[in-house]
């Protein structure tokens, strides 16, 4: 069986405000879903992953 890279870093906290996982960017459907999900979808995913870090960082506010 091949490993399965993951972004997890051991945060599982969603946040209420944008529905990902504080610690690895995430929906609670992609994570979910990452072990039966094809290389292409989580290479996708992976590439996301900066762009919704720094955005669920922001203030309320600046996300509208």
């Amino acid at each position: 069986m091949a490993v399965i890279a993951t972004p997890c870093v051991n945060v599982c906290v969603i946040d209420p405000r944008t529905g990902l996982c504080r610690g690895c960017g995430r929906s609670l459907d992609e994570i979910a879903a990452w072990a039966t999900m094809s290389d292409t979808e989580r290479t996708r995913i992976m590439a996301e992953l900066p762009k919704r870090m720094t955005a669920s960082r922001q203030p309320a506010e600046a996300a509208r």
